[in-house]
């Protein structure tokens, strides 16, 4: 069960296994914050952690994932990636997609970077774009250190209040972490069936030319 895992890490490595999982839950979504800073306020209003070590650690964890990424997004670059969605292999976005991504990212990329950090799995993605815009690096670490910060005190703060009644809020995690998880494959499915869409729209015009 995910979210027994998340416990034994947090209970092995402390603070240090919070900043781990959550720089983890930044590269690989299907591992929800949502059920790890919770757990550590909860742990830090029993006294096992530093309830501000516990915010600074997730904090530069989420900053240090998301900065991975962000580096990912900068060696594609706009020319690679808008040629790797050229090829029929390519199935998680089109040209066009890219082309609008792109467009948006310049537009308002401050705005998307901020504010996706307070969205599942947005708070993933959005770090690539930012990269291949070549976002000011210095731009894209203040936003996101700023947007995870206040997600990550949210979460630690619910932890915190919650209390004694920990144990009645344990069982729902489970429920919760796998229907992320089923979220992100439903995500993944319709990215999919969209790109196989267009595809098949595409290539009988091109066959016609």
């Amino acid at each position: 069960m995910l979210a027994d895992w998340v416990f034994s890490i947090v209970d092995r490595l402390g603070v240090l296994g919070v900043g781990l999982l959550i720089l983890l839950e930044n590269v690989i979504p299907p591992i929800p914050s949502e059920v790890i800073l919770p757990l550590a306020g909860f742990q830090a209003r029993a006294g096992a952690f530093n309830v501000v070590a516990v915010w600074a650690a997730a904090t530069a964890g989420a900053v240090l994932g998301a900065v991975l990424l962000y580096g990912l997004g900068r060696w594609l670059g706009y020319e690679r990636l808008h040629r790797l969605a050229g090829h029929r292999w390519f199935i998680l976005s089109s040209r066009r997609d890219i082309e609008r991504g792109q467009n948006l990212m310049e537009q308002h990329g401050g705005k998307i970077v901020l504010l996706a950090r307070c969205v599942p799995l947005l708070r993933s993605i959005v770090s690539i774009p930012a990269g291949v815009v070549c976002m000011p690096v210095w731009r894209f670490v203040a936003l996101t250190t700023i947007g995870t910060g206040i997600w990550n005190a949210l979460f630690i703060w619910l932890g915190w209040t919650l209390n004694e009644n920990w144990g009645v809020v344990k069982q729902y995690l489970a429920p919760i972490s796998y229907t992320i998880i089923g979220l992100v494959l439903v995500g993944l499915g319709v990215l999919i069936y969209r790109r196989m869409k267009v595809r098949s729209e595409i290539e009988p015009a091109q066959d016609h030319r």
